[in-house]
C-alpha cells in the first residue's frame, strides 16, 4: 500500500504538526504550503491521498478539486478546515472528497481517515 499522504494547507505549524502526527504512525509525507505548488509537483500525482485545507490564499481548496478531476488525478482528498462553513463541506463532498474535518481534530480521527484513503487508493490501483 502506498503510504504517502501530501499535506496541503498555507499554515507551516499545521503542516509541520500533521507531517510529525502521520510519521509518527507509520506514514510518509509531502507538504505543500500552496494549492499551486501541489499541483505542479511531480511526486503529488503518485501519492496515496491528500489532506487539503478549504481555506488558503490563492487556490482555494474546491479550486485544488476542481484541478485535480480536470488533470485526472485518482487522489483520495480528505478536506480539513478551521472555518467550517456547510456549503463549503457539501461542495467538497460532491467534489469527491472522502471526509471533512473540522480543526482541530482528533488525532485517532485523522489517522483512521488516511487509513480508509489508502486503502481506497490501493482498491483503486488494483481494480484498474
Amino acid at each position: 500500500m502506498n503510504r504517502w499522504v501530501c499535506i496541503v494547507d498555507d499554515d507551516a505549524s499545521v503542516r509541520k504538526s500533521l507531517a510529525n502526527l502521520l510519521r509518527s504512525a507509520g506514514f510518509e509525507t509531502l507538504p505543500f504550503a500552496a494549492g499551486e505548488v501541489f499541483l505542479a509537483s511531480e511526486l503529488a500525482p503518485q501519492a496515496g491521498c491528500v489532506l487539503l485545507d478549504l481555506r488558503m490564499p490563492g487556490m482555494s481548496g474546491q479550486q485544488v478539486q476542481h484541478e485535480l478531476i480536470r488533470l485526472q488525478w485518482r487522489l483520495p482528498v480528505i478536506c480539513m478546515s478551521a472555518h467550517w462553513e456547510e456549503g463549503a463541506v457539501r461542495a467538497a463532498m460532491s467534489l469527491g472528497a472522502l471526509a471533512c474535518l473540522g480543526k482541530p481534530f482528533p488525532e485517532e480521527v485523522l489517522l483512521m481517515v488516511v487509513e480508509e484513503a489508502l486503502a481506497s487508493s490501493s482498491a483503486h490501483l488494483r481494480n484498474q
